[in-house]
């Protein structure tokens, strides 16, 4: 069977002038029928002449990859996508049309990003995070709403260091991060990650490999190794508000993270570094530099 959005290996099975017609023979064969009885224009799909090696003849095997042309036809070519049918790719925002954004994905059609499958707006030179599918009508097209097509077969362990895109942002759950722009991944809302927005290029931490293969993320180091980076931002905190910051062991959570970008524990850990070095005095309310 011939499968548009996907490579795969297709035998020739007609000439003509404009280029040749190939057709999937082993499912032929399967139903006890030869090349010459794929009339069907579903079972079987034109390499244009320009696509066809020079030493091709009858019945040999082609890896071609099946889409449909302007006029919804399914074509073939030797040309490589950035991706196929279910997979995600990081592509460039080649221009904007009536329907939607035209992807560059490395063919000669243009992929379509329709404006109902973006999840943000997106504008000519972008870099948009994308898997393709095909649509009601059997063309391929991509969408921006990848969260149910990437993997979670990744090769990380706990503590890797690992690179990502961000690709959403929720309030009720976090930051959702495709790493590698293929594996899925969450940087969890109890995580401080402030500033970050979607597009975003980031590197981080493996937390955690979840039963399902999913990834949890933090983008600071383990404890012991952020401790002295929040003791230095803290101090420089306190020095920027005048020698003293109206927050001490007794702060509302809430009240830290939006003074310090830190979590409670964060704070009290750096709050007493910066006390074992005598740099401040740490009351309930209140933390002040020596």
């Amino acid at each position: 069977m011939i499968q548009v959005g996907k490579k795969q290996i297709l035998t020739v099975v007609k000439r003509v002038d404009f280029g040749v017609y190939l057709a999937d023979t082993t499912e032929l064969s399967a139903q006890g029928r030869t090349d010459s009885s794929a009339e069907n224009p579903e079972e079987k799909v034109l390499l244009p002449l320009k696509q066809v090696p020079e030493d091709v003849e009858l019945h040999d095997s082609l890896t071609v990859f099946v889409y449909r042309d302007s006029k919804d036809r399914m074509i073939a070519t030797t040309r490589e996508p950035v991706m196929e049918l279910g997979q995600t790719a990081l592509l460039s925002v080649k221009q904007l049309g009536k329907f939607g954004a035209f992807l560059d994905w490395g063919l000669e059609k243009d992929l379509l990003l329709p404006f109902r499958e973006q999840t943000a707006p997106v504008k000519e030179g972008d870099q948009c995070l994308v898997a393709l599918y095909v649509d009601k009508s059997g063309r391929l097209c991509a969408t921006m709403k990848v969260y149910h097509y990437l993997r979670t077969d990744s090769p990380y362990q706990k503590d890797d260091k690992v690179e990502g895109i961000v690709y959403e942002i929720s309030p009720n759950f976090g930051i959702f991060v495709a790493v590698d722009d293929r594996f899925s991944a969450l940087i969890p809302k109890t995580e401080p990650a402030e500033g970050l927005q979607a597009g975003d290029r980031i590197y981080a931490r493996v937390t955690e490999v979840k039963a399902d293969g999913k990834l949890s993320l933090s983008v600071r180091e383990k404890a012991h190794i952020q401790m002295g980076e929040d003791a230095k931002k803290l101090l420089a905190l306190i020095e920027k508000a005048g020698g003293e910051l109206p927050i001490g062991d007794k702060s509302d959570p809430e009240q830290i993270r939006m003074r310090t970008g830190m979590s409670k524990n964060e704070f009290k850990r750096a709050a007493g570094s910066l006390y074992k070095q005598r740099a401040v005095e740490i009351g309930k309310d209140s933390i002040r530099k020596l």
